[in-house]
């Protein structure tokens, strides 16, 4: 099944049923299958890993054998389907397709954190939110977790939403499954530790390669959401540009900033991790402290980001088939 030549109604019925079901807790989730392969990966390779080199080389062996295989095994099941009912092969696509995608499940994660700061439920809140992100939570004010709140669903729009739906627009399920594994190995095995520092190094670059343009690409839709949810959308572009580099990460900056510009709140500054202070440097301006409405703002600027990536997305599926008859 080519999917440069295949109906563009895949990536508009993965969408719809991500909106529909989320994230539902009975449904066999493939990043889960994913998660365990990487944790079998790493118990084989690390028993002739144990130097610096051989590290960042089983390491490297790692973040190419985990996405391959997420690649080859979605692709083969899409195949062996199509071979018993063209529908079939259409269906698995979808329902594939649709696991990639996480934007209801962000929004609705983040309103549960929300409701219960509404309530006054502060310690409620904190536990919830220590689902959701990785900084210390147990000591959080409740402007402090709208900011936590705000910080992760601007940063998830891409990973989650807009980078799944970039990679179905240009190589279907099995190129959006194998960036899941990606994003999975990094969120497993990127981390600048101990244990990782040179374990994780490759999966950590490979998480940064292939963010690269949706991360971009997400800053761009936000300010666009924002035109159209009559948000800040000036503000949007102007610090985007201005801040998007005041990250750690390479690419989260970006929707960060946008998120920020469009709200008009500055997001950045200290949290703990593991008891560690880490002071990042400051995105946007300051203009009122946060509340919890921003939490419901950042949600709907992502809701809307995500359709309006859809749209793109069937476009870019126009073209690349265009071309590939051409």
């Amino acid at each position: 099944m080519n999917f440069l030549h295949f109906d563009s109604s895949i990536i508009f019925f993965a969408f719809l049923l991500d909106l529909l079901l989320g994230d539902p807790r009975w449904f066999p989730h493939p990043v889960v299958i994913i998660g365990r392969g990487i944790s079998l990966g790493e118990t084989i390779l690390r028993r002739f890993a144990k130097v610096k080199t051989a590290e960042i080389l089983a390491g490297m062996i790692l973040a190419v054998i985990i996405p391959v295989s997420a690649f080859v095994a979605v692709d083969f099941i899409i195949k062996l389907t199509s071979h018993i009912h063209h529908w079939a092969g259409w269906f698995a696509a979808v329902l594939l397709g649709y696991t990639t995608i996480a934007a209801k499940s962000l929004y609705a994660e983040s309103r549960k954190v929300a409701k219960r700061l509404s309530v006054g439920d502060i310690q409620g809140a904190r536990k919830e939110l220590s689902y959701l992100v990785g900084r210390d939570t147990q000591n959080l004010d409740g402007r402090e977790i709208v900011r936590g709140l705000v910080e992760t669903v601007a940063e998830n729009t891409s990973d989650g939403v807009i980078a799944p739906l970039f990679y179905l627009a240009i190589g279907g399920p099995p190129l959006a499954m194998a960036y899941k594994a990606v994003n999975t190995l990094d969120s497993m095995v990127g981390y600048k530790n101990e244990r990782y520092l040179y374990f994780g190094r490759a999966s950590a670059r490979l998480d940064d390669l292939v963010n690269y343009i949706p991360a971009r690409l997400t800053a761009l839709l936000i300010a666009f959401a924002a035109f159209v949810l009559r948000k800040d959308w000036r503000g949007a572009w102007k610090i985007m540009l201005r801040d998007r580099r005041n990250h750690p990460s390479p690419n989260s900056g970006y929707p960060e900033a946008a998120v920020a510009g469009a709200l008009g709140r500055r997001l950045g500054g200290l949290s703990y991790y593991g008891g560690v202070p880490s002071n990042k440097p400051f995105i946007g301006d300051e203009h009122g402290e946060f509340q919890v409405i921003d939490v419901k703002d950042a949600g709907r600027l992502m809701i809307t980001s995500s359709i309006l990536m859809v749209l793109l997305s069937i476009l870019i599926i126009a073209v690349l088939g265009q071309r590939c008859v051409n």
